[in-house]
């Protein structure tokens, strides 16, 4: 693909693992969105999230592999399934780009143990976690995604473990409130202990408005083409952490324990996503509880 494919507007997609729940999808334990994946009847719910986003106006669509990491699999007793789970993520989203060839998939590779917070496991166990991912994913991706990484080792481990496949690839950080990460590190920090070789871009991933407004300065020194993908949720950061209130959830739905804003509609973050490109954003996207009309919304600020 064009190493330069950012430095223009771009619209990604929004939030697939919400927007499921949202047309029905009913969840089991933990696993969210890779529930979907589990049967083939179900699968075309995926095709049909991706493709109304396509219709809306997204020219990248992201892979439904946020929950089809092998610890969150293993936690539901399913890791037997962690390759056939990634590889229908990657033949669903292919099918969709046979349908509108002008579209890139962009292969997401999620925070390896849990969500919002650093991985603090064994640098090996960790690159071996998304290097496992990431290869059953290479064939059918353009690029690849990471996706709320909270740590600059983190993203260090992903870019490392992704070489061999000398694919782009775009960085997804995370800040859940404030102007640093969930390590404590400023985002400026990433290119400088990273290997830039293959860097698309670096944009803030399911982040509030207001903490990507935070750090748009910050995001924006570092030089290379960046943006957001905003999310809806009340908050990210909480008492006891993801994990440990996703497991006490009876929905099995995160907007049980994050809550959910419903005063972002379509036209308020419109007219947000317009003053963030006046200020230099080029990659613009939507995140958890953000759905094919949010989309549509950013697309025609093109």
């Amino acid at each position: 693909m064009d190493k330069n494919f950012f430095k223009q507007v771009r619209i990604l997609d929004g939030g697939m693992g919400q927007e499921l729940l949202a047309r029905g999808l009913n969840p089991k334990g933990t696993l969210w969105s890779a529930k979907a994946l589990l049967e083939e009847k179900t699968h075309s719910l995926i095709e049909s999230v991706h493709e109304n986003f396509v219709k809306a106006g997204a020219e990248v669509i992201i892979t439904n592999t946020f929950a089809t990491r092998r610890i969150r699999l293993k936690e539901n007793n399913l890791e037997d399934k962690f390759e056939i789970l990634n590889k229908n993520a990657g033949k669903i989203a292919k099918k969709i780009k046979n349908k509108y060839p002008q579209i890139l998939i962009a292969g997401g590779l999620p925070p390896q143990n849990t969500t919002y917070s650093c991985d603090t496991r064994d640098e090996i166990e960790i690159f071996n976690n998304f290097k496992d991912q990431a290869k059953i994913l290479d064939p059918y991706v353009d690029f690849f995604y990471l996706d709320v990484l909270s740590s600059i080792r983190e993203i260090s481990i992903a870019v490392n473990s992704i070489k061999e496949f000398n694919k782009p690839f775009l960085i997804g950080a995370h800040i859940s409130e404030g102007v640093t990460l969930p390590s404590g590190e400023k985002l400026s920090e990433i290119t400088k202990k990273i290997e830039i070789k293959n860097l698309l871009g670096l944009i803030l991933a399911c982040v509030s408005p207001e903490n990507y407004e935070k750090n748009i300065n910050e995001i924006k020194s570092i030089g290379f083409p960046f943006g957001f993908k905003i999310n809806a949720f009340e908050k990210t950061k909480i008492t006891g952490g993801y994990k440990k209130n996703y497991r006490k959830s009876k929905s099995g739905n995160p907007n049980e324990f994050l809550g959910k804003k419903d005063d972002l509609t379509p036209a308020v973050l419109k007219n947000l996503a317009k003053k963030f490109i006046d200020d230099g954003a080029t990659i613009i996207g939507g995140c958890c509880e953000t759905n094919p009309s949010h989309i549509k919304a950013f697309s025609e600020l093109k």
